[in-house]
């Protein structure tokens, strides 16, 4: 029970990293609540995933395939979104990856 909740603390804890630059530039709030529970699943998936790789590594790889969809559906109103998008999910998802081994087990 303790890692359920913690990796669900730790994707709460990045969704609202990634969020506020969101709210700041003023996007609507369907997107900020659709990444804001991007992240919440994906600590939880990070966290149980097995795949042997470092945890960094995991947590790249993981939050980069779950977020591909989502870059192809922006990519077709406002392809210049897909730099932030990409670059947030690489350090987001690393972090995930790091902080779900080194605290959720």
């Amino acid at each position: 029970m303790k890692k359920i909740i913690t990796s669900l603390l730790i994707g709460t804890i990045v969704g609202t990293i990634d969020v506020i630059p969101m709210i700041i530039q003023g996007l609507d709030w369907y997107s900020n609540i659709s990444a804001f529970v991007f992240w919440i699943v994906m600590g939880f998936v990070i966290a149980y995933i097995s795949i042997p790789l470092k945890s960094w590594k995991k947590g790249l790889l993981v939050a980069t395939l779950s977020i591909l969809p989502i870059i192809i559906i922006v990519a077709a109103s406002d392809p210049i979104s897909i730099i932030p998008i990409s670059i947030m999910t690489i350090i987001l998802g690393s972090l995930v990856g790091f902080l779900t081994d080194k605290y959720a087990k």
